[in-house]
């Protein structure tokens, strides 16, 4: 099916070499590395087809406000093979946007392997709005919070040509078992084709907790993730909550997961969590070699879509916005982050804000390859076989309680 997207071209456009006429950025903002080119993501051509991406054993979560077009396009610019969620689309807000659906859905087919989040209670909305969004060709339709899931899976699969899957936490309250929870996988697989669950390791507590809380304070059971490998093995569990770095991810596969979701690990310090993920993670070549490289391709791509939407839709802020924790605890980066914000005020394209920026960045830094320091955390999860619950051992099809049991505030 072919791409619906407005936006394609922006990151298919092939790089300049260095010194070429109108090559990025001249000067300071220029490749030092002899030779170098811009970074860039595959074309189509060099990409997977379709159905032939490698399994997700890293992805990054969909996180509100934060996992946007521009986002994750740096992601992708970083690493190749990452899986990438969008945020989370209300079925409602898709339903009512049908004639302006390239805002919310489009993106570049450079983000592939790529998972669209929808939200939503109402089925009627869901299936219309899963058949709306089938036509762009996600990899995945993932769906996230609301009650009746093993009919709304149901609905969503009837109208997408992809796999669908379901993010969860592992309780809500005192509704927070390990029975419970297989009861809940065991229905949901039993009504619907879904064989895939992204799980959340810590229960949801709706009363008195804010979401920020929610993400801290209840306690990390990875015992019952690890349970549930074992008991539906039939079905693909990826793991989320509390993984912050890229050796705890290693830790967690050589365990036996079926893959690993990192949220705000991967969105504060991209360079260290996914420049390693094509390497640690799948054995295959790490695409970039700098972030020079990486912000000359991000400024060709954000250059070309200012104003696609209309007057500052998007303007240079939003643009500039998922590159502030590139230096993560680098060397220049607080004096980076407060020249940013003095720049972001006049600053009209992304190369001029580069090029008012980057000099609070060593060459050292912009030009170091990614480095990986010796892991302390290769036993991260052995001690998780001796937590483990008894085995589920109950029928498909016996009866439940709601099922609304463990899809709140993931």
């Amino acid at each position: 099916m072919a791409m619906r997207c407005a936006a394609k071209h922006a990151l298919v456009t092939p790089p300049l070499a260095p010194g070429s006429p109108g090559a990025l950025l001249q000067g300071r903002f220029s490749p030092r590395t002899p030779g170098a080119r811009p970074c860039r993501a595959a074309s189509s051509a060099s990409s997977p087809a379709a159905g032939k991406h490698l399994p997700p054993l890293f992805s990054v979560a969909p996180m509100m406000d934060w996992t946007d077009n521009h986002y994750r396009t740096l992601a992708r610019l970083i690493s190749r093979h990452a899986w990438l969620y969008t945020e989370m689309f209300v079925a409602e807000t898709i339903v009512h946007q049908k004639d302006n659906l390239d805002r919310f859905l489009a993106f570049p087919e450079d983000q592939h392997p790529i998972v669209l989040q929808i939200g939503g209670s109402n089925l009627e909305n869901l299936a219309k709005a899963t058949e709306l969004a089938n036509a762009y060709s996600y990899d995945e339709i993932n769906l996230n919070f609301l009650k009746f899931v093993g009919d709304a899976m149901s609905a969503i699969a009837a109208n997408c040509d992809v796999p669908v899957s379901v993010k969860c936490r592992i309780g809500v309250d005192d509704r927070d078992s390990y029975e419970e929870l297989c009861e809940f996988v065991d229905k949901v697989v039993s009504k619907s084709p879904t064989r895939h669950f992204i799980i959340h390791a810590r229960k949801a507590l709706l009363n008195g907790l804010s979401p920020a809380e929610n993400r801290k304070v209840p306690p990390l059971k990875y015992e019952y993730y690890f349970a549930l490998l074992r008991d539906f093995p039939q079905v693909k569990f990826t793991l989320n909550g509390g993984i912050t770095t890229i050796d705890q991810v290693s830790s967690s596969i050589r365990h036996g997961a079926n893959g690993v979701m990192v949220g705000r690990a991967a969105y504060n310090n991209p360079w260290n969590m996914l420049g390693h993920v094509d390497g640690a993670i799948y054995g295959k070549p790490t695409r970039c070699i700098s972030r020079r490289q990486i912000l000359e391709s991000y400024q060709v791509y954000g250059d070309s879509i200012i104003g696609q939407y209309g007057p500052s839709r998007p303007n240079v802020r939003q643009l500039v916005k998922p590159l502030l924790h590139l230096f993560h605890s680098e060397p220049g980066n607080s004096l980076w982050k407060r020249k940013a914000d003095s720049a972001l005020r006049y600053c009209k394209t992304v190369k001029s804000f580069l090029e008012e920026t980057l000099d609070a960045i060593p060459d050292s830094i912009l030009d170091k390859p990614v480095t990986r320091e010796q892991s302390i955390e290769e036993r991260y999860f052995a001690d998780v076989d001796s937590l483990l619950p008894p085995r589920y051992t109950a029928l498909t099809n016996c009866c439940y309680g709601s099922a609304e049991l463990v899809t709140a505030s993931t």
